[in-house]
C-alpha cells in the first residue's frame, strides 16, 4: 500500500478496510455462525412491536379480551423476548472472540515483520514512534473489531429489519422514511473526509509523545546532569498541546456531525409519521397500533444509527491507525539475507575484505577500498579516531547491513552465502554498552537457546572471571536481573556478555571496544580471559585503549574511511606515523593521570 505522510485518501481508507477485513478469513465459520445468530435475534426483536400492534388494532380498541390469544400474544411476547437477549448474547460472545484473534494474529505479524527489518530501518526511525505503530496503532484497531465492526453488522441487520417491518405494515409510509437514507450516507461522507485528517494528525503527534518520553527516560542521566528539565518540559508540553488541539478539532467534528444531526433527522421523521396519520384521520380512522408500531420501529431504528454515528470516530481513528500500521508493515528494508542455494559450513573462520565501499546513505563513502585478510587464529585490532569507520567494518561482516561494492569472504566463501544461523552461531559478538534482558543470570547468558546446560553456564561464567561476583550474590545464577541490568556495574554487565559470548564458543570473535566501559581492575580480568579466548579463534577487536591490542597479529589504522597504516604495534611504532602519535598521546594521559 504506497502512501505518503498526510491526509488518506478516500481510495486509500477503503484499501485499508478491506486489508483489516482479509484477517476475518480464518475465521469465516465463526463469522457465519455470529451472523446467522444475530439475524435470529433482530429477528425476535423487530417481531415484538408487531405482536403489540396486534393487540392494540384487535384487542384492545374493539374491547375483545378472550383469554386464549391473548396468552397465546403475552407467551410469544416473552419468547421473542427471551430469544432476543439469548441471541444477543451469543452472537456478542462470538464477535468478541474473532475481534480478538484477528488482533492477536495482527499484533503477532507486525512484531515479526519488524524484527525481519534491517538496521538502517531503524537508524531513521524513532524508538518511540515505532511502539507507538505496535502499542497504541494496534489497539485503535482492536477496538475496530472489538466496538465498531460488530456494532455496525448488528445494527445494519437490525435497520434493514426494521426497514421490511415497516414496508409489511405500511408500504407508503415507509417510502417516505426511506428518503432519509441518502441524508444519512451524506452526513458519513462528510464525517470521514473531515475526521480523517485530525485523526492522523492526532495519531502523528501521539507517536511524537511516545517517542519524546522514550528519549527522556533513556537519557535521563544526561538530562539532569546538564539541567535540561525546562527545555524538555517545554518541547513535550508543546507537541501535548498540538496533540490537545487535534483532538479537540476532532471532538468537534464528532459533537456537531454524529448524534445532534441524526436526532434532527429522527424527529423529522416522527413528525412526518404524525402529519401522515393525522390528515389520514379526516379520511377514516386511524390504526393506532400501525401508529405505534411505527413511532417504535423509528426509534429502533434510529438508535442503530445513532450507535453507528457515535462509533464512526472510533472507525476513523482505527482506519487512521490500520494505516500506519500497514505502512510499517510494507517497509521492505530487511536486513541481508543469505544468497544462492549453498549452505557453506565457518569451519578456520578465516576473515577477507576485499576493496569494501560502504555508505550508509548512498552519497557519503564511510569506508572506502577496504582491503584486509585475518587467518584463523590470528588477532586484528582496528584503530581510529572517531567516525573514521571502525564500528563499519563490523557492521559489514555481521550482515547488518547490505554489502554494495566489493566482496566479504569467511573461509573462501562469500559472506551472503551462509545461512542466518550458521552465521549467528559462528560469529561471536561482544559490544561497548551490553544489553540485558528481564530474566536471570543464567537466562541472560544462554538467551533462552536449547542445549546448554547449568554446567555450561557456569563454565562459561567461570572462563571470563565472572563468577567472581556471581557466586557472592545470595541467588547466584538464578538472580533476577532487571531492565538493562541496571542493578549491576557496567563491568559486571560486560563480563556477562563475554560468557553470554562464550557458551557457544564461536570460531570467530568480535569485540567493538569490550574494555572501554571497564575500570581498570576489571579490564584486566577480562584482558587474561580474552588471551585465552583469542586462542585458535580468529579475532577481531576495536580498541580505543591501544595498551590492549599490543599483542594483536596486525593492526589497521584507520582514517577517514581509508587504511591510513597497517602493521604490528612494534612495526607501526617504528613507522612514527598516525598509530605513533595516538600512542604517545595516551602515554601522556595516563602519566598525568597518575
Amino acid at each position: 500500500m504506497k502512501h505518503t505522510d498526510g491526509v488518506m485518501t478516500g481510495r486509500e481508507q477503503r484499501a485499508v478496510f478491506w486489508r483489516l477485513l482479509r484477517y476475518a478469513g480464518p475465521h469465516k465459520k465463526r463469522f457465519m455462525l455470529a451472523l446467522a445468530i444475530m439475524m435470529v435475534a433482530a429477528g425476535a426483536e423487530l417481531l415484538q412491536p408487531i405482536l403489540i400492534a396486534r393487540f392494540i388494532d384487535d384487542y384492545l380498541t374493539p374491547q375483545l379480551f378472550e383469554l386464549k390469544p391473548l396468552l397465546t400474544l403475552a407467551v410469544l411476547y416473552v419468547g421473542l423476548l427471551i430469544a432476543a437477549v439469548i441471541g444477543q448474547y451469543v452472537q456478542s460472545v462470538l464477535f468478541w472472540r474473532i475481534a480478538l484473534s484477528i488482533v492477536q494474529a495482527l499484533r503477532l505479524d507486525v512484531f515479526a515483520h519488524v524484527q525481519k527489518l534491517g538496521l538502517s530501518f531503524f537508524d531513521r526511525m524513532p524508538g518511540g514512534a515505532l511502539i507507538s505503530r505496535i502499542t497504541n496503532d494496534t489497539e485503535a484497531i482492536k477496538e475496530l473489531y472489538v466496538s465498531v465492526l460488530a456494532v455496525f453488522v448488528q445494527n445494519g441487520v437490525f435497520m434493514i429489519g426494521t426497514f421490511l417491518a415497516m414496508f409489511y405494515l405500511n408500504a407508503t409510509l415507509a417510502f417516505y422514511c426511506l428518503a432519509f437514507l441518502p441524508l444519512l450516507l451524506a452526513v458519513v461522507g462528510l464525517y470521514r473526509k473531515i475526521s480523517s485528517r485530525f485523526y492522523e494528525q492526532v495519531s502523528a503527534k501521539l507517536s511524537e509523545i511516545n517517542a519524546k518520553l522514550s528519549e527522556s527516560i533513556q537519557g535521563m542521566a544526561i538530562i539532569q546532569a546538564f539541567r535540561q528539565e525546562k527545555r524538555l518540559q517545554k518541547e513535550f508540553a508543546d507537541t501535548n498541546e498540538a496533540h490537545y488541539r487535534a483532538g479537540f478539532r476532532a471532538m468537534k467534528a464528532d459533537g456537531l456531525l454524529l448524534r445532534p444531526i441524526v436526532d434532527v433527522l429522527s424527529h423529522l421523521a416522527i413528525a412526518i409519521i404524525l402529519l401522515y396519520f393525522g390528515f389520514g384521520s379526516f379520511a377514516g380512522p386511524v390504526e393506532i397500533g400501525v401508529l405505534y408500531a411505527f413511532v417504535n420501529y423509528l426509534d429502533r431504528f434510529f438508535e442503530p444509527v445513532n450507535q453507528i454515528m457515535q462509533r464512526l470516530s472510533l472507525f476513523q481513528q482505527a482506519i487512521v491507525s490500520a494505516g500506519r500500521v500497514f505502512r510499517l508493515m510494507d517497509q521492505q528494508e530487511f536486513a541481508p539475507g543469505k544468497q544462492g542455494d549453498d549452505k557453506p559450513q565457518m569451519a578456520d573462520g578465516e576473515i577477507e575484505f576485499d576493496n569494501v565501499t560502504f555508505s550508509y546513505d548512498g552519497k557519503t563513502d564511510v569506508l572506502k577500498n577496504i582491503s584486509f585478510t585475518v587467518k584463523k587464529g590470528e588477532t586484528l585490532a582496528i584503530v581510529g579516531h572517531t567516525g573514521s569507520g571502525k564500528s563499519s567494518i563490523i557492521h559489514l561482516l555481521l550482515r547488518f547491513y547490505p554489502l554494495k561494492q566489493g566482496s566479504i569472504r569467511i573461509d573462501r566463501n562469500e559472506l551472503s552465502a551462509y545461512p542466518e544461523e550458521e552465521l549467528r552461531q559462528k560469529v561471536g559478538l561482544v559490544l561497548q554498552d551490553p544489553f540485558m534482558y528481564s530474566g536471570t543470570i543464567a537466562s541472560n547468558i544462554t538467551l533462552f537457546r536449547d542445549g546448554y546446560t547449568q554446567a555450561d553456564v557456569e563454565a562459561a561464567a567461570a572462563f571470563v572471571g565472572a563468577d567472581a561476583f556471581i557466586n557472592k550474590l545470595p541467588d547466584g545464577y538464578q538472580t533476577e536481573v532487571t531492565e538493562r541490568g541496571g542493578t549491576f556495574s557496567s563491568g559486571e554487565r560486560q563480563l556477562l556478555s563475554f560468557a553470554r559470548t562464550m557458551i557457544a564458543d564461536p570460531p570467530i570473535l568480535i569485540l567493538d571496544e569490550a574494555t572501554a566501559m571497564v575500570d581498570t581492575e576489571t579490564e584486566e580480568a577480562i584482558q587474561k580471559a580474552l588471551v585465552a579466548m583469542e586462542q585458535n579463534r580468529t579475532t577481531i577487536a576495536i580498541a580505543h585503549r591501544l595498551s590492549t591490542i599490543k599483542h594483536a597479529d596486525q593492526i589497521l589504522v584507520l582514517h577517514q574511511g581509508e587504511i591510513a597504516e597497517q602493521g604490528s604495534h612494534e612495526e607501526l611504532l617504528s613507522k612514527k606515523g598516525l598509530y605513533y602519535k595516538m600512542y604517545l598521546l595516551q602515554a601522556r594521559e595516563k602519566t598525568a593521570a597518575i
